[in-house]
């Protein structure tokens, strides 16, 4: 447990939920250690229900804990931060999860001495299985990295780069989710279009790519060499493997991956020149 520290999050909405439902669990932080804002009564409500933790509808009451998280979206972050920027202590440690906005344009709206880490996860939070990454500003600590990856761990697993590599982060595991579900939306299809009822294909759809995810992080083989298992001279797979070279599908993947990351940076650029966060 993070003795004696509490934290808050700005923004009550579902990644913050998976959050605070990863850290009790965890045992990290007690309900009581844990605050949570935002503008809906009823959203407020749901939160102290379910995990017993305090809410309110003052942003500044809030961010006076000693870890403030911003899960808050990109667009509002400019006004949120303009409202709590002198309410957060100069001792406190800042976790921004709003995606494209720059640790330099947080800083610009907050104290001197406040710590910053910018952190980039993904919707499987909600069950607890986030790919996270973080990058730590010029004045965050070791000991604030660790608390970071500790609060991030309790909802997946976490690696730390550069600031410069978030964008690609938001490319590949940020968007990724997308292009998976719709991966698996066409293999239901055509698990379908064979024969299978809908229930069937897009169970077993599913559970081939959570069993295949789980054999490469489990054996840390290289994805062509656990591919190579499956393909047989003559046989089913490499027949199907030939098909998806034919249409393109590495190829127009990394180019979804690629043009994501752009779309990525290009976004906080446009905060930027608006005077960012």
């Amino acid at each position: 447990m993070m003795t004696n520290r509490t934290i808050a999050f700005l923004g009550g909405g579902n990644m913050a939920e998976a959050m605070i439902r990863g850290l009790l669990r965890g045992g990290h932080f007690s309900p009581e250690q844990i605050t949570a804002s935002g503008p809906r009564e009823e959203r407020r409500a749901e939160l102290r229900d379910r995990f017993g933790i305090r809410t309110t509808n003052d942003n500044r009451e809030a961010a006076t804990a000693d870890i403030v998280v911003l899960s808050i979206k990109p667009q509002i972050l400019s006004r949120v931060l303009a409202e709590v920027g002198s309410a957060i202590r100069e001792d406190a440690l800042v976790i921004s999860i709003a995606a494209g906005v720059p640790i330099s344009a947080i800083q610009a709206r907050l104290v001197g001495g406040v710590r910053v880490v910018r952190a980039m996860p993904n919707t499987p939070a909600l069950v607890d299985a986030a790919a996270t990454a973080i990058a730590g500003g010029e004045r965050a600590s070791q000991a604030d990295m660790d608390d970071a990856r500790q609060i991030f761990d309790s909802i997946g697993i976490t690696v730390v780069l550069d600031e410069s590599l978030l964008d690609a982060v938001t490319g590949l595991s940020g968007s990724g989710p997308a292009y998976v579900f719709l991966i698996l939306e066409a293999l239901s299809d055509a698990g379908v279009k064979v024969g299978l009822s809908r229930r069937t294909s897009q169970l077993l759809a599913a559970q081939t790519l959570l069993g295949s995810a789980k054999l490469l992080l489990e054996t840390n083989e290289h994805p062509g060499k656990l591919k190579d298992m499956v393909t047989s001279p003559g046989g089913t797979a490499i027949t199907g493997l030939h098909t998806l070279e034919n249409g393109g599908v590495r190829t127009t993947l990394m180019n979804a991956v690629e043009a994501a990351t752009k779309r990525s940076k290009e976004l906080g650029e446009a905060m930027l020149d608006k005077g960012g966060a």
